[in-house]
């Protein structure tokens, strides 16, 4: 029998008390992993588990206190200063000389601990006061500090299945000591399905609705069933993942990019909805959205820029939903649309360029001369201007700095638009290696003149 009180909320109450009780873990908890091989041994060691909400990082911590027969104690980030990690440190220590036992912070939303928090217990851990185990929805290696993550390994929690999310809904309502089956709770399979698939992947949320539905089918004559018009009460409002700033934010536009860069329509939209469901800022995607038409489509397909501008324009013009409908079309032309990052590693080259050679001066023949002495000075004299050129170009031509050798950054790809623009640009490159034969062979000339002479 479980010692948590009749009085806590579900979710509480059916906290597993044995790892095979959990569930969906099976690739950090299968048989012969460190943290599997940890929960057996009782031996512990400072980590971190990162995961989204109810997946079983608080769950965990408190198995392995209770394998090394460990203090667990547990502190929130969001609640705790430096004065809670010194009592904390205190009460290892004396545990420590009283029992010979070990002792576990769990510090639950580790994330929000500032660099402060965390150095103040850095040395306990180094020295085996405290075994260190956070719990974090966030990326451990952006929010916690190197020095202490250096101490811990992490292990990464997945989200839970719909299917085991369903088994721990199974358990709630049958088990008739921690759970609510002493109360004679029915609820059918198409209702537990649908709680489960409501939950998202979290379990404790699945609990929680549980237990609100359970509460309702208990009054107002409906004989304690949990049927769909229950359900339809309790579950309302949003119930998908999405923290508009974390992890799970810039996977998700991520996700968004990479479906475009890839030409897959389908699922570049079904990443724009998961974001505006989640509550992304639209104006924040029609930006990512014009970056994708330059860095993805190019000069592949001029169009695709100028349609995301309007995208965008159309968005802050009208709002929703109508600027998220036109979010949408910019989403699959953009996907549709013939792909060159021609112009995106061709600007790269160049900087690295920049950065590498410094500040070269601008060659005479293309400075501007707008006085006398920049005229005497030759300022301009050698240009050729390519409008008074055949074809309007001056070929042979020279645009690089002194002693820079010509580069050749922008290479267009054999796909939509930028086919017709390689085919331009050999054809300009073929007049300039003409023009340069031409040069040589008359420098050539005049020299055997000078020596006849």
């Amino acid at each position: 029998m479980s010692e948590t009180s009749s009085h806590a909320p579900l979710a509480d109450r059916m906290r597993p008390e044995r790892v095979e009780d959990l569930v969906g873990q099976e690739r950090i908890l299968g048989p012969g992993r460190p943290l599997r091989e940890a929960l057996q041994t009782g031996r512990l060691h400072s980590m971190v588990l990162w995961g989204p909400p109810g997946t079983g990082k608080t769950t965990l911590a408190r198995l392995l206190a209770r394998s090394a027969h460990a203090q667990f104690i547990p502190l929130s980030a969001v609640l705790a200063g430096v004065k809670d990690i010194r009592e904390a440190v205190a009460r290892a220590q004396a545990y420590r000389q009283a029992e010979g036992g070990e002792t576990i912070l769990f510090v639950d939303e580790a994330h929000r601990f500032n660099k402060a928090q965390q150095d103040a217990f850095l040395p306990y851990v180094e020295d085996g006061t405290l075994t260190f185990i956070g719990a974090t929805t966030e990326n451990p290696s952006f929010e916690l500090n190197s020095a202490l993550l250096s101490r811990c390994r992490v292990y990464v929690l997945q989200p839970l299945g719909p299917e085991d999310v369903r088994r721990v809904v199974d358990r709630a309502v049958e088990d008739p000591e921690r759970g609510l089956g002493a109360a004679g709770l029915r609820m059918a399979d198409a209702e537990r399905d649908r709680l489960a698939h409501a939950a998202d992947g979290d379990a404790r949320r699945a609990l929680n609705v549980l237990e609100v539905a359970a509460e309702l089918a208990s009054g107002g004559g409906r004989g304690g069933e949990v049927s769909a018009e229950v359900l339809d009460a309790v579950l309302t409002g949003d119930v998908r993942r999405f923290d508009r700033g974390g992890d799970v934010f810039y996977d998700q536009i991520s996700a968004l990019h990479k479906s475009i860069r890839g030409s897959d329509p389908d699922a570049a939209l079904y990443w724009l909805a998961r974001m505006l469901d989640g509550g992304c800022d639209p104006v924040y995607l029609a930006r990512r959205l014009v970056r994708v038409a330059s860095e993805d489509v190019g000069n592949a397909d001029p169009r695709a820029l100028s349609l995301a501008l309007a995208a965008w324009d159309v968005q802050e013009r009208l709002g929703h939903p109508e600027g998220e409908l036109a979010l949408a079309q910019a989403v699959t032309y953009l996907a549709s649309a013939a792909k060159s990052n021609a112009v995106y590693v061709a600007f790269g080259e160049a900087r690295e360029d920049v950065r590498r050679l410094g500040s070269l001066a601008v060659p005479l023949h293309l400075r501007n001369a707008p006085t006398a002495l920049m005229r005497r000075l030759d300022y301009g004299a050698a240009y050729r201007y390519p409008h008074d050129e055949p074809n309007a170009y001056a070929a042979g031509q020279r645009y690089f700095p002194d002693g820079m050798p010509a580069r050749r950054y922008y290479r267009p790809v054999p796909r939509g638009l930028e086919s017709q623009i390689a085919e331009k640009l050999e054809r300009l490159r073929g007049l300039d290696s003409a023009a340069a034969g031409t040069t040589a062979t008359a420098t050539a000339t005049g020299r055997d003149k000078e020596r006849g002479a």
